[in-house]
């Protein structure tokens, strides 16, 4: 993880944000986003998985991170915010509109297709996950396809 002033006032919201929060195993929900942190390369990026969640998942709007950090973030992060009722294909679709969303959505959807993070679920709750599975595949093979495309459009500039 980079740190930066910018990058450490986003580790502080994404923990104030998900303090009480807890994953489907019951670990701290704030140790997904910093894991996903520690995969990026760059102050934007960094930003961006630390806050990936806290518009969908918490009280924090998009209007209130306008005020706090630059537009490439806060877009990136509107990018990676599932409208409730959204399919998920209309949603991965505008992950990779943007570049900085999808990178951080791939690193997520590999983080999320990690099984030794469930460790210890029901049943039922790993049936849950194997149907998620798929679709998470599925997105990560798209995703990894546009960031290509991003890739070599850097090179040639």
């Amino acid at each position: 993880m980079i740190y930066t002033e910018l990058t450490c006032k986003a580790i502080k919201m994404a923990y104030s944000a998900h303090r009480f929060h807890v994953d489907k195993a019951g670990i701290p929900y704030v140790l997904h986003p910093y894991h996903i942190a520690e995969q990026m390369t760059d102050e934007a990026s960094t930003c961006v998985a630390l806050l990936h969640d806290v518009v969908e998942d918490t009280g924090i709007t998009i209007s209130e991170l306008r005020k706090e950090f630059p537009q490439d973030i806060v877009d990136a992060v509107e990018a990676l915010t599932h409208v409730p009722g959204a399919r998920y294909s209309e949603y991965i679709y505008s992950v990779a509109k943007n570049p900085i969303a999808t990178k951080v959505k791939i690193e997520d959807l590999y983080h999320n297709l990690d099984s030794t993070r469930f460790a210890g679920l029901s049943l039922v709750e790993m049936e849950g996950w194997e149907r998620r599975k798929v679709r998470y595949k599925k997105a990560l093979e798209y995703l990894l396809e546009v960031e290509n495309i991003y890739s070599k459009a850097e090179e040639t500039h």
